[in-house]
């Protein structure tokens, strides 16, 4: 029975179709999922932060269980700030869940109360990365069926 909330962190940057798929999911198990976009401070996104918010938000307006909002700072933080200690993170291979699990033994030393929970992608999602996106896009290629309309719309727009 859904009775919790979870927080889906990530620089989304652009969000693509595993991202919502996740989110999609989690909505499954959880009463409501923050999504929390980092502001980047340690990386060079593509987008700023409100654009990536903007395209989240317009991606998930049909789900009124999703929450969009910026996260800077310490994820555990945030947890706190929002009573919120579940955390939502995507697998799509082995070598990602290496850096996923010390990640969150680092959150649970640093808050005992947080847990993350681990989904592995759609089939379909495996391959998929912002990254791989990024370079598609930046090459000339069609990102239309890697990213939802307003993902794919931004990138037209920043790298024309």
């Amino acid at each position: 029975m859904k009775n919790r909330r979870a927080i889906y962190p990530g620089s989304f940057d652009p969000v693509t179709f595993g991202h919502l798929d996740v989110i999609a999911r989690a909505c499954h198990l959880f009463e409501s999922v923050i999504v929390a976009v980092a502001t980047g401070e340690g990386k060079s996104p593509l987008f700023p932060v409100e654009d990536r918010i903007q395209m989240l938000q317009e991606s998930t307006a049909d789900n009124p269980a999703v929450q969009v909002v910026a996260l800077s700072g310490l994820l555990v933080d945030f947890s706190r700030e929002h009573g919120v200690f579940t955390v939502i993170r995507g697998l799509r291979a082995v070598s990602d869940f290496e850096f996923e699990f010390q990640m969150a033994l680092m959150n649970r030393k640093l808050e005992e109360r947080l847990e993350t929970v681990f989904f592995t992608p759609k089939e379909d999602y495996t391959y998929l990365s912002s990254r791989i996106v990024k370079e598609v896009a930046r090459l000339g290629g069609d990102v239309s069926p890697f990213v939802p309309a307003p993902a794919a719309r931004k990138l037209r727009e920043i790298l024309e």
